[in-house]
């Protein structure tokens, strides 16, 4: 039985994840998601950086992950599990103020300018390198 939790790789791509008991979990998910919601729970209750920087941090702190993203789709980079984290680690703080503003306002524009953007980026880039049938 191959026990997944938090993760979406097939056994191949099991050294993109680490295991507790007998599950695998994603790195990249388990870093990503953890460290935004904490933050996004300390942005709702007014614990985060000037709203004035919200603009310039959701849009530069997700770069280095999209682009190494990219970058190993297309075959430009091999996989490195302490690179992955710290790419990650350095995103996670915008999805998570990202959501704050989200939860706040669903509607937010620059929230959703953000999801559009690097979601878009990073499914494209997906997709485009999906192996054909």
């Amino acid at each position: 039985m191959n026990a997944l939790w938090l993760a979406h790789h097939p056994p191949s791509q099991y050294e993109r994840c680490f295991r507790v008991g007998r599950f695998h979990v994603c790195r990249r998910c388990a870093v990503l998601y953890s460290a935004a919601a904490a933050t996004a729970a300390l942005s709702l209750t007014g614990l985060h950086w000037p709203d004035r920087w919200d603009v310039a941090l959701l849009y530069l702190l997700p770069l280095p992950v999209t682009v190494e993203f990219i970058a190993e789709r297309l075959g430009g980079l091999r996989y490195h599990a302490a690179r992955q984290m710290l790419v990650t680690l350095v995103a996670a703080p915008a999805l998570g103020r990202g959501l704050a503003r989200y939860f706040v306002r669903p509607a937010d524009p620059l929230f959703w300018r953000m999801v559009l953007l690097f979601g878009g980026v990073c499914l494209l880039a997906l997709v485009a390198t999906r192996p054909r049938r």
